[in-house]
């Protein structure tokens, strides 16, 4: 009889309907991978193993096989909101029970921490004192709203130290003889300033005043303006200078560099209650040219405390903070995760999986390190991969082939309604 058969082609008809309207339902659903119902013949086995009839009994699910391929990234206005652009999962974490996810919808809780919209803190790589990624262990990633530390002027670890001016002084200039004074314009050549941080990150005003006592022979007098206002001639009118700049006849400079500030004592010139004050003055680069004066670059390693103000995630995972002094600094490192079989994972629902023993185990690496690891995109979604208009089509064709079983089991009921009416 044809009933067993059929009624297990409705069966499997019916899943095939099951797994296309979960697919439908959540065709919205961030980081949503579609499912696909696969199917197997089923014969009865004999003692021996093989099939005791050729005639076979009907169909079964096998399984249903996620499909893991990349869905249509959409922009957002949170920068929290991250995409993944290519393979990977990231790892999240709920007291110790790890899970992943490809729905990058994220949000901080009261404490700081990055996590999930079910509350799983995100996972990655921490940051040492210093801004450092450490990559000697996960963690769960926070954002530190702590305040940036100022730096004083001179005082940068690595990179250009104090002040780094380039310039250009006119060679045409005519000597002056005059003795310095810094509210005189008449009694140097030109000036140019800029600002300046004691230990304690306040801003003080430091001016460089340019005097042209010889050919191819400038003085670099220099003064201070404290926070409240007062002005300190550093050179004592022109007798304590800070450098002088010699060029030869090519204009090229031939002083040695870098000058060093002469200190500046806190208890009568920046009366903030910091250190003394010093630091390297670098002209490397500076010429003397037939031309008009010209600053052509004037920078320096100090600033003041800043507060976090926002940040960012980078395509390589990395939280950068912005801060209100101007300063950025590394908050952490998102990391993802890779499987060899990612449909052995197990779906547990809210966009997540587990790790099984047919999945393979978790491999761990940084956005875009490997083919293996996408790259991120920031203030974005990974839409769902469901085609719409595949599902309706295959749900069309899945409508009849549960009709055509039915109609199976109606052909059958006639076949036994002849046998029963035989005389």
């Amino acid at each position: 009889m044809g009933f067993q058969q059929a009624l297990s082609g409705l069966n499997v008809a019916s899943k095939d309907l099951d797994v296309i309207g979960h697919n439908v339902a959540n065709s919205s659903t961030v980081g949503f991978k579609s499912g696909e119902a696969q199917f197997a013949d089923v014969f009865a086995a004999s003692l021996v193993g093989a099939g005791a009839s050729p005639v076979g009994l009907g169909a079964k699910l096998a399984t249903v096989v996620q499909q893991f391929t990349q869905g249509n990234v959409t922009t957002t206005n949170n920068p929290l909101d991250v995409a993944i652009n290519g393979g990977g999962f990231y790892r999240v974490s709920n007291g110790g029970a790890v899970t992943y996810t490809r729905n990058g919808q994220f949000e901080l809780d009261k404490n700081g921490f990055i996590v999930t919209s079910t509350g799983q803190n995100l996972t990655g790589y921490a940051v040492t004192p210093s801004g450092l990624i450490n990559t000697g262990a996960l963690t769960n990633l926070q954002v530190n709203t702590a305040s940036i530390s100022p730096q004083v002027t001179g005082g940068a670890t690595s990179g250009a130290k104090g002040i780094q001016a380039l310039l250009n002084l006119d060679s045409s200039a005519p000597i002056n003889t005059s003795t310095f004074d810094y509210t005189d314009p008449t009694t140097y050549t030109k000036s140019t300033s800029l600002t300046v941080y004691d230990t304690l990150g306040s801003a003080h005003t430091y001016s460089m005043y340019f005097v042209k006592t010889a050919s191819n022979t400038w003085q670099v007098n220099t003064t201070l303006t404290n926070p409240a206002g007062v002005t300190t001639d550093l050179s004592a009118g022109g007798t304590a200078p800070l450098t002088t700049l010699t060029f030869d006849t090519a204009g090229v400079l031939t002083a040695a560099m870098p000058a060093t500030q002469a200190t500046i004592p806190d208890a009568t010139v920046l009366q903030t209650g910091a250190a003394d004050l010093t630091f390297p003055v670098d002209f490397t680069g500076t010429t003397q040219f037939g031309g008009s004066f010209s600053v052509n670059s004037l920078t320096q390693d100090g600033y003041g405390m800043g507060q976090l103000s926002g940040f960012s995630i980078s395509k390589d995972g990395i939280i950068q903070g912005r801060y209100t002094n101007g300063q950025s600094k590394n908050l952490g490192q998102v990391v993802l995760t890779s499987f060899r079989n990612p449909q052995g994972l197990q779906p547990l629902g809210d966009n997540q999986w587990a790790e099984t023993s047919t999945s393979g185990i978790p491999l761990i690496g940084t956005p875009g390190s490997s083919g293996s690891f996408g790259a991120l995109q920031s203030s974005a979604v990974e839409d769902s991969n469901v085609d719409l208009t595949g599902e309706l089509v295959n749900m069309i064709t899945a409508q009849r082939n549960y009709q055509a079983n039915a109609q199976t089991i109606k052909t059958q009921d006639q076949v036994m309604q002849t046998l029963v009416n035989l005389r």
